[in-house]
């Protein structure tokens, strides 16, 4: 029985891989809320993209492929909107519960997929994501308020991380998703570390803290993506949707487990209904192909 789950041919198997994916991501993400007291959220996020750019550039050696003017446009908005979603995510983190910030970056592509739609019943889960999001507002759980300046940087990262779809798709027509992503993350690297070194100095380049930032690009970014496009071979578009859409369960989890972060329980319902809302939309966006950029990459 444990053989057969675990062949590559098993149905099961592309599914648990996709599981140990997300919980690869949001262990990065417990390992780099642990870095911020030394590193910092911004010096964190510089590390991270500089170990991930050098990691995904030596794997896919993205200087092998040509581009026109029009692809490299494309790239650097594309790596400009992959910098700052992670490095609005950290220094959301840094305020609020990782399973509650990973709740509110869903809704950027959350509104990509529904403003994409003209389907009545998506706009119901708009509103039950909506529903879910005023929960968690300070006012929506007024004995266990939520920094505002964390969840305002959570929707900026969500911003982002529409963006970085937008621009991903039309990136990567001309190119295979590893060259993009590569490049992308070089962008990203350019831009973001020197707002690093700008925010924490050089004292996070240590050799101390260079090791971790090492760790939180594996777990955070080469291992999942590996894993990910595994499973998307493998997996339904409409299944892998949904599958992912518990990402934010992983978080909470992690920030649980790793971060000692207890959610109230207000805080678990507004992220349960985003969750529903992200599963909705999954499963009446049908069969469309999904793209290597509606994967998470914090």
């Amino acid at each position: 029985m444990i053989k057969k789950v675990m062949s590559p041919q098993s149905t099961i198997f592309p599914v648990l891989v996709l599981i140990l994916a997300m919980i690869s991501i949001q262990s990065g993400a417990s390992l780099a809320k642990n870095l911020f007291p030394v590193a910092g959220a911004m010096g964190t996020s510089a590390l991270r993209l500089f170990f991930a750019a050098i990691i995904l550039g030596v794997i896919w050696k993205p200087w092998k492929s040509t581009f026109q003017k029009s692809d490299l446009k494309e790239l650097i908005f594309y790596g400009g909107s992959l910098g700052l979603m992670n490095l609005f995510f950290y220094l959301a983190i840094a305020r609020i519960p990782l399973g509650i910030a990973v709740a509110i970056e869903f809704t950027g592509p959350l509104a990509i997929t529904v403003l994409s739609s003209k389907k009545l019943l998506d706009y119901f889960w708009v509103l039950l994501a909506g529903a879910g999001v005023l929960l968690i507002l300070p006012l929506g759980d007024i004995q266990n308020p939520i920094d505002g300046l964390g969840i305002f940087l959570a929707f900026l990262a969500a911003f982002f991380w529409a963006l970085y779809i937008h621009f991903g798709v039309r990136a990567g027509k001309n190119h295979s998703s590893g060259v993009v992503s590569s490049v992308g993350m070089m962008v990203a690297a350019i831009i973001v570390v020197p707002v690093g070194i700008v925010s924490q100095g050089v004292s996070f380049l240590s050799w101390s803290i260079l090791p971790f930032g090492l760790g939180v690009a594996l777990f955070s970014s080469a291992i999942p993506y590996s894993l990910e496009m595994y499973s998307l071979k493998r997996i339904p578009k409409k299944e892998f949707g949904i599958l992912l859409s518990l990402e934010p369960v992983c978080a909470a989890l992690s920030g649980l487990f790793f971060l000692q972060e207890r959610l109230s329980f207000v805080q678990c319902m507004a992220i349960a209904l985003i969750i529903f809302a992200s599963i909705g939309v999954s499963i009446s966006s049908g069969k469309k192909k999904i793209t290597p950029q509606e994967l998470d990459s914090l």
